[in-house]
This record gives structure tokens, sequence and C-alpha cells, in this order.
């Protein structure tokens, strides 16, 4: 059984982040065709990087992991001085791209001279966004076998200088939307490169969902409109809350908004807005099945399982339209709406929660998006090809 890595700055079980979750559900895929190694760091939290596993070495759902620790923790006040300074320096060049990078981690030398001296062994090495330390350091060591998935959308840091070799270096990229293809085709001219979509499948429990469960633990009653995901500012949660409470002015009998994930800024004290904090995978279901719309305020998503999972729960989506991605969903689906400012993200509102039929039409067209393209024995498919190129 041929051997191959896929290195990312975090995993684990407990581990709450899009691009992680992804990584984890590809490599255990993966793990039925290949002895697949994880290489990762020993942070679980992403905004101070501190080493938090133990072990060098462990196994995860019959998966090896191999746990680097992180030289230092991200200090914040250096390094959100750095982040907002970077973008004002007139003649930015590589070198403070690169002590943004340092600041920002998570730095691990030892995972990158792992890599360096170890990428022998491995048959392919997949390499999980283009972010990080660990894809930008660790990718150069092994850029022949090296398979890069970017989770790419289009932000300002992608626009570094520094990015523009990385996506030269690898022997093949696998993109998840249509859309980032697109934009990573445009931004780096790169179209040489072997490519394909394959984005990542959906898994729900086949069991049937206990939604009063649900609502009994969370005393859930009334109707609701659903966030999932980390509660942050450059998640667009600053935004969906004052236009929330903006619409609420308006509609007195607007659903409640619940949250589910990590809060990383204050959430307003409102009797309407619910924070959860974390659930299970069960609880999370639940709360898309019956919830009324999910809303996906982020302008900056490069696939965004959250909304396919409410997809295919037959949950529509209200989402921003700055985000090429979620629109692409919304379209090709015809799953949902999506708006650029407070009076759109109110008109859509408004049609979607008063129009059942409309919500019935959009939830099945969403259902069948997924079903279609992320099924999971067609995109293991496409990674096996590429690994086997």
């Amino acid at each position: 059984m041929k051997k191959i890595a896929v290195v990312i700055q975090r995993y684990g079980l407990e581990v709450n982040g899009g691009s992680e979750l992804s990584c984890r559900l590809i490599a255990e895929k993966l793990s039925q065709f290949y002895d697949v190694e994880i290489i990762t760091t020993k942070a679980i939290d992403y905004v101070t990087w501190e080493n938090y596993y133990e072990h060098d070495i462990e196994s995860i759902n019959n998966i090896t992991v191999r746990r680097f620790k992180t030289d230092f923790p991200r200090d914040n006040k250096i390094f959100n001085k750095i982040n907002e300074g970077i973008f004002t320096i007139k003649n930015r060049n590589v070198y403070d791209e690169l002590e943004w990078m340092k600041a920002q981690g998570p730095a691990s030398f030892d995972l990158i001279e792992y890599i360096q001296n170890n990428h022998g062994q491995y048959h392919k090495i997949i390499f999980f966004t283009y972010l990080y330390f660990t894809t930008f350091f660790g990718l150069p060591q092994a850029a022949e076998k090296a398979i890069l998935i970017p989770t790419a959308h289009d932000e300002p840091y992608i626009y570094f200088s520094m990015f523009k070799p990385l996506f030269h270096l690898p022997q093949s990229i696998v993109f998840l939307t249509e859309e980032e293809k697109q934009f990573v085709h445009k931004t780096f001219n790169n179209q040489y490169i072997n490519n394909v979509v394959a984005g990542v499948g959906v898994d729900v429990p086949e069991k049937e969902i206990n939604i009063q469960a649900f609502k009994d633990k969370f005393k859930v009653n009334e109707d609701f409109i659903l966030y999932v995901g980390r509660i942050d500012e450059s998640k667009g949660c600053k935004e969906l809350f004052d236009y929330y409470l903006k619409y609420k002015k308006i509609e007195p009998n607007a659903p409640k908004l619940i949250l589910i994930g990590k809060s990383v800024i204050d959430i307003p004290k409102d009797p309407d807005i619910i924070p959860l904090g974390f659930v299970s995978d069960e609880e999370k279901f639940a709360a898309m099945k019956i919830a009324k719309i999910l809303v996906m305020p982020s302008k900056f998503e490069s696939l965004s399982m959250v909304v396919l999972e409410s997809l295919y729960y037959e949950t529509p989506v209200l989402v921003n339209g700055q985000c090429d991605v979620l629109v692409g969903h919304c379209d090709r689906g015809n799953a949902g709406l999506y708006y650029t400012d407070y009076n759109e993200f109110e008109y859509c509102l408004n049609v979607m929660l008063k129009n059942d039929d409309l919500r019935g039409k959009m939830g099945a067209g969403g259902k069948e998006y997924v079903i279609k393209y992320f099924d999971w024995e067609v995109i293991v498919g496409k990674f096996i090809t590429c690994i086997e190129r």
C-alpha cells in the first residue's frame, strides 16, 4: 500500500475549523486506499498556536498523526500590529511579508525539517491551505511530489508577492469549487499545472436525527434562523448582528437568531440572539433541519461545509453576495439568495421567511445539488487520479 502524507496546521477530532474538518474527512476516506499519515503541529487553538497535544505520535480513526511543537505561541499584540501595518507599508517587500508569516504562525521548524528529511518515504504529500507556515515553508521541501489544496479565496493576503511562487510549485492542485479554480488561475496564471475540482463530500448521519432532544435540551420552541461556525468579525458576524437587530426593529416578530460555534467577539445582549456554543454533530444537524434559513455572512469562503450540510437537510441559505463561492452554491442549486448590503438582506429575508413554498423548492434544489456534486465516491476518485499521476 502506497504511503502518503497530509500536512495541515492543526488536526484532531476536537479541532473546530472548516479546512481542518475537510482535511480530516479527506484523509479518512483516502486511508481506505493508502497508508495515510498526518503531519501537523501540537496546537489546537488558531488564535495562539500554543502547544496543546502531548504526544508526538498518536492514532486518530486508525490514521497515524505526527505532531510537532510550535516554536513560540502567537503574540497577538505583536501580530495585530504587524497585520494592520502590513497593508500600509509603502514599498512592502517579501521580507516584510515573511515577518507577517512568522508572526501569524504556526511556526514549527521541526515540522519543516521533518518534511525536508523524510519526504522520500512518501509517494505524495498533500498540503492543506496556502495561507499558513506549514504549507508555505513545507511545500517547497517536496514540490516534485506535492499536491496543494489551497482553499483560496479573494482576500488581501493572497496578493502578497511571497505567495506567487508557491502556486507554481506543486505537481497538482485540487480545488474545492469551480469559482476557486477560476480565481486562482486569474490571480497566478498557473493553468499549466495539473488540476482538478474535487470538493469535499458531505458526511451526515444515516440514522434519524432526534429533533425533539435538541428542542428539549436548548429550550427551542420558536422559529429561528441559524448561523454555524466561528463567531468572528472576519466571518461577517458583527455585520450579521447589526443587520439582524436592525431587521428586528422593522419586523418585531422576526425569528430568533441561533448561533452555534466558538465566539471570539462579543455577542450582543439581546433575548432573540441565542448562542449555544459548541454542540454535538447530531445537535448541529438537528438545528439545521428545523431552521427556517441558514445564514452565512462571510465574504471569504473556499467551500463552506456548513452551507452544504444545511442544503442536504433541505434548509435554504442566505449568503453574502460578495463571496463568489457561496453565490455559486445558491445559483447552481437554486438553493438560496444572497445580499450585498442591508436593504438586500432585509428584502431577501422577507421573501424567504414569508414564502413557505419558495423555501421548500429551494431546500429540495439544494439537496439535489449536494447529492449530485458532493458525492464521496466521485470526489475520492478524483483524488486517487491526482495521487497516481
